[in-house]
């Protein structure tokens, strides 16, 4: 007692597909290289160092990480934040940053 199913309709395709496999760009590479690291940085908002960290995981910039450069009393780094807590920021490689030897803070673009 085997049942026969229906065929399925198949449309033949005549013409030739084609994907769109070209894309334009707004500027060349070297005009993004060149841009200085100066220029990359995005000015925040803030007198203390806390509401500049606050102003960070507040900005529509920052989605699950935020490349920022860090000023301590060792020298500057630049590192990508991924949460925050009371006293320190938390890294993408699991690293915490005590808040309080922080000097100053950037968020810089990514390149």
């Amino acid at each position: 007692m085997e049942k026969k199913l229906p065929r399925v309709f198949a449309n033949p395709l005549n013409k030739e597909i084609s994907t769109n496999k070209k894309v334009s760009y707004s500027a060349k590479e070297e005009d993004h290289s060149s841009e200085s690291k100066e220029s990359r940085k995005v000015p925040i908002m803030g007198t203390s160092i806390r509401q500049k960290i606050k102003a960070i995981f507040d900005s529509p910039l920052y989605v699950y990480k935020a490349d920022v450069e860090i000023t301590t009393k060792n020298g500057k780094v630049v590192k990508k934040i991924v949460g925050r807590n009371n006293t320190h920021l938390i890294t993408l490689n699991n690293e915490k940053i005590a808040i309080d030897e922080i000097d100053d803070i950037q968020f810089v673009k990514e390149k």
